[in-house]
């Protein structure tokens, strides 16, 4: 039943497209890769990649990866609870709470990824790798280890003030 109910109003952004050469004794043949995010800008969000012989095809295949890989965020108000570091592989970025009217301050595929979540107060900074795939991956990882105020009180049992 749950699979049913899923197709919510979920919005989708190709956030990079890189073409492919392999050479082989037959010639050069091409294929396309494509990096997009999907989410529904109220706290779902995920990240897809996929390879075709065609854009659009790669695009699909991202798409339906993406929307198999959904997580729930919490979210305060239009930003996130607390500060936190994200990572993957070389690529780690900070993702820090903003006040309101500050928007998204973070680079191409951070800024993907966070839009589609539904943040829209929110500093970051990208640290190591620039590679937007793994940058994207990173900030899916910070977002996920994101904890609120009832989390914590629920796994530790005490009432914090």
């Amino acid at each position: 039943m749950a699979r049913s109910e899923e197709p919510m109003n979920l919005e989708e952004t190709v956030v990079r497209i890189n073409r492919c050469t392999t050479v082989t004794k037959g010639g050069k043949s091409m294929s396309f890769s494509a990096l997009v995010a999907v989410g529904d800008k109220k706290g779902s969000v995920g990240i897809g990649f996929g390879k075709a012989r065609e854009v659009p095809n790669a695009v699909s295949k991202a798409v339906k990866e993406a929307k198999r890989q959904l997580v729930k965020i919490p979210l305060v108000g239009d930003t996130i609870p607390h500060e936190i570091w994200g990572k993957y592989k070389a690529a780690s970025i900070l993702l820090r709470p903003a006040s309101p009217g500050t928007g998204i301050k973070a680079g191409v595929s951070a800024r993907a990824v966070l839009e589609l979540a539904g943040v829209k107060n929110i500093l970051t900074k990208c640290f190591g790798s620039r590679n937007p795939l793994n940058v994207a991956k990173a900030t899916l990882s910070g977002l996920m280890s994101l904890k609120t105020r009832e989390g914590v009180e629920r796994l530790r049992g005490v009432k914090l003030e």
